[in-house]
């Protein structure tokens, strides 16, 4: 082996590169998994004990000279513009700074905030990592509801029980603690949720949720927020309906649906060929979630509701997977423009 040692530690100084293809020549040659020094590696591991002194220092030493030689020759081609194989036209015109767009679903966000901030809403943030009263327990989930369940939720360690959050609820629960009514603001944030990944749904998403409480909320306002928001985010002709709904945390619960934007009504697979589309979710703060935050139920009522930007970007720019939001495909992305 020795001598097959210094033959290729000859091939290494004695070799030139002056392309790439040389240059990825060189490195199958040489230093590649596959390559003539990974072969005497694996020779070596044969050798007895005594061989291995003889050869193991100059086998290391060859090793770090072909890294070596691989990097010198990559930085020449580096200095001189990857090698002679390239044919550079000094008289083209320079390429332009390109201007970067905003990605759909922050253009989505920020005309959600600025609609809502019209009404008095403010905007609270709260954590990622959640334990389970905040996430759970404080909205009224039964200790058996399937969403604690490893098959709906993303748990870190257990007992106690810490996860990525399901949705940004959290952050109502944070703010009825810390802060007297009236409460009126919007949670906007990524949530995660163990999903299969498909057109209409992804493992992580986004979403805002809202909430006011005061004194003699009612559903009626809910209604009338909510009509406002879908009128100013989706157009004057829009169709909206309520449909009654459960949820842990509210009572009455309603989902909210507006006539597809994509089909026109005539039924597609965003839509379910339904011709409606479900945009959030809504209702009555229940009482229970009131009292755990140190809330009088009996002197204040709330409304509370959530929606995916996913879901809204969609209706918003006829966009039928939303896989596409997170492939940071550059040609998608570059088509949308501003419009808040």
């Amino acid at each position: 082996m020795e001598d097959r040692l210094k033959n290729i530690e000859v091939e290494l100084q004695n070799f030139v590169s002056d392309t790439k293809d040389s240059l990825e020549a060189f490195r199958l040659r040489f230093i590649s998994k596959k390559g003539q020094i990974a072969q005497l590696f694996e020779e070596f591991k044969q050798m007895s004990g005594e061989e291995k002194k003889k050869v193991g220092k100059a086998l290391n030493e060859l090793k770090r000279s072909a890294e070596s030689k691989f990097k010198e020759l990559q930085e020449q081609l580096d200095s001189q513009g990857y090698g002679s194989n390239v044919d550079i036209d000094l008289s083209l015109p320079p390429v332009t700074d390109a201007i970067g767009n905003l990605h759909p679903l922050n253009l989505t966000r920020y005309k959600i905030i600025q609609i809502f901030e019209r009404l008095g809403f403010n905007v609270s943030d709260g954590p990622e990592i959640e334990d389970d009263w905040h996430n759970f327990s404080a909205l009224n989930f039964p200790d058996n509801h399937p969403a604690r369940e490893m098959q709906d939720t993303f748990f870190i360690e257990k007992n106690p029980d810490m996860l990525l959050r399901t949705h940004t609820s959290n952050v109502q629960i944070r703010l009825m603690q810390k802060q007297k009514p009236p409460i009126r603001s919007i949670m906007p944030g990524r949530v995660y949720r163990n999903e299969a990944i498909s057109a209409r749904a992804h493992c992580f998403f986004h979403q805002v949720e809202g909430l006011y409480v005061d004194k003699n909320v009612s559903f009626a306002d809910l209604k009338q927020t909510l009509y406002h928001f879908a009128k100013e985010m989706y157009g004057k002709d829009i169709k909206i309906r309520f449909r009654p709904s459960f949820f842990p945390f509210t009572e009455p619960s309603a989902e909210i649906d507006i006539s597809c934007l994509i089909c026109q009504g005539d039924g597609c697979a965003v839509c379910k060929h339904s011709g409606w589309v479900e945009i959030a979710g809504s209702g009555m703060v229940h009482p229970n979630v009131l009292k755990n935050c140190g809330i009088d139920p009996e002197e204040y009522t709330g409304f509370a509701f959530g929606m995916g930007i996913e879901r809204v970007t969609q209706l918003r720019y006829r966009v039928n997977d939303l896989r596409l939001y997170s492939e940071n495909d550059i040609r998608f992305l570059k088509q949308f423009k501003p419009v808040i």
